[in-house]
């Protein structure tokens, strides 16, 4: 897949303002604008890499240090009922992770948030939430910038 045509890399070499929470030559952290799900989060290689297993022991690790400190940070400011974490993208030919914080009262849960809604979310929940995210945003940068 050329980059001209690759979503992810359209992503990262205009992101739309505020997306990239955090990036350095090999890989981002990336805010995902998702209706309801404020916080959800992706870490993104940068090269076109489709599977960890292609990737070094290495920067296998350093992927999943970032998934981990954005999970992190993610309980620690947003405190959700539940992360879910997960490598999907079956059509992207980019090593990357979902990381995203989950709540009892959101749309879909217990259900992933592609399943079955379950509900009306609370705005004011939402608001909430999504009131926190330049604090998560911190607290994802101070942590990624943390020696690994």
């Amino acid at each position: 897949m050329e980059p001209a045509s690759c979503d992810l890399c359209k992503l990262l070499a205009a992101p739309p303002a505020g997306a990239v929470i955090w990036q350095d030559e090999v890989l981002a952290v990336v805010a995902v604008d998702e209706a309801g799900y404020p916080g959800f989060t992706r870490v993104v290689w940068h090269a076109h890499v489709k599977e960890m297993t292609d990737l070094p022991a290495a920067d296998r690790d350093r992927v999943m240090r970032a998934v981990w400190a954005v999970e992190a940070a993610q309980r620690d400011v947003l405190a959700p009922h539940k992360v879910n974490v997960a490598s999907f993208g079956n059509m992207t030919p980019h090593v990357h992770w979902h990381v995203i914080p989950r709540y009892a009262d959101d749309a879909h849960f217990p259900n992933p948030t592609w399943g079955a809604r379950q509900r009306d979310p609370a705005g004011a929940a939402i608001a909430v939430r999504t009131a926190l995210l330049p604090e998560l945003h911190a607290a994802i940068r101070e942590r990624m910038n943390e020696p690994g």
